[in-house]
């Protein structure tokens, strides 16, 4: 399995909008791409400002490359729009590339 990692600074007032788009923006990765999902991480800092981090699984660094060079591109643009207008400038490189070394998450619920 293989891992990266995203974040992003939200502008003010624009979670739920960032959230809302992130949500539907996953699942359009999913079903185009073949990523196994992702999990959304939020962050309160001591400046005030909210950052969230994405961490994405994906079977193999082959797959998570493939639509890296494709751009990730949504089939919707409103949704892709909305995603940009929550975030402040950010880089367009993942944080984190990594392999998963060992998997002890539960996922049985």
């Amino acid at each position: 399995m293989f891992v990266a990692v995203y974040g992003w600074f939200v502008h003010p007032g624009k979670e739920a909008q960032f959230r809302a788009a992130w949500r539907r923006g996953t699942e359009l990765i999913r079903a185009r791409y073949g990523s196994l999902g992702s999990r959304l991480h939020r962050e309160e800092r001591s400046d005030g400002r909210i950052r969230f981090i994405g961490v994405a699984e994906w079977p193999d660094r082959a797959a998570w490359q493939a639509a890296f060079d494709a751009k990730m591109v949504y089939d919707e643009p409103a949704t892709r729009a909305a995603f940009v207008d929550a975030i402040e400038d950010s880089p367009p490189e993942p944080l984190l590339l990594m392999e998963v070394a060992e998997d002890m998450l539960d996922r049985t619920g």
